[in-house]
């Protein structure tokens, strides 16, 4: 991908921790799914926006795609996508892999893959779309294509040298933690909400 496991990996979960839990705090507060995302320069990987799912305003602001139209709304909109990191709390749907895909970022990162949305959040669509409109089972798709390569954060902790990774590991288990709380709040909360695919 874009940089060494053992420097981005770290960055990616304090950019999770710091910047997109306190957002998505606020929206599931106001009745939005737990799904975040944020962008990162590659040359330093500061941070340069992060948002959260949005989906009271409008069912199409997941958290991937209310990220982008913050961003175009903003002066970020001057940065080109190839200088910067795509990070997603949950694996993109397909209609944000798109959005993603159209707004040309050649990379993108998440957290928690789509068995997880499923499994651990009760939320299936993005699995339930892939095979109903695109026959698609589990992970059919290309992760890396001519557009774009993804990589489950996972995948970059087990990369990094031992220490690093066991480190890492306890740092992914506390994020876990705090989303598994979130959702339980979402779950509880969603009962008669205007979102159509809740």
């Amino acid at each position: 991908m874009t940089d060494s496991a053992e420097r981005l990996a770290p960055r990616l979960l304090e950019v999770l921790e710091a910047d997109i839990i306190p957002l998505t705090r606020r929206g599931v507060a106001e009745g939005n799914k737990v799904f975040g995302a944020a962008v990162l320069r590659k040359s330093d990987l500061s941070l340069v926006l992060a948002e959260t799912n949005n989906e009271t305003e409008n069912p199409l602001w997941h958290g991937e795609v209310h990220l982008l139209k913050r961003f175009y709304e903003g002066e970020t909109r001057q940065i080109p996508t190839k200088d910067l990191i795509f990070l997603s709390t949950h694996e993109p749907c397909t209609m944000c892999m798109s959005a993603i895909t159209w707004a040309g970022f050649d990379n993108f990162y998440y957290f928690f893959s789509h068995e997880d949305s499923r499994d651990a959040f009760a939320i299936p669509h993005d699995l339930k779309i892939l095979k109903e409109v695109f026959g698609l089972e589990p992970g059919g798709y290309r992760r890396s294509n001519a557009f774009w390569r993804s990589a489950c954060l996972a995948e970059l902790i087990e990369a990094c040298p031992d220490e690093t990774a066991e480190r890492l590991r306890v740092q992914a288990a506390g994020i876990r933690a705090v989303y598994e709380e979130l959702s339980k709040t979402y779950q509880g909360s969603k009962s008669g909400n205007a979102i159509p695919l809740a």
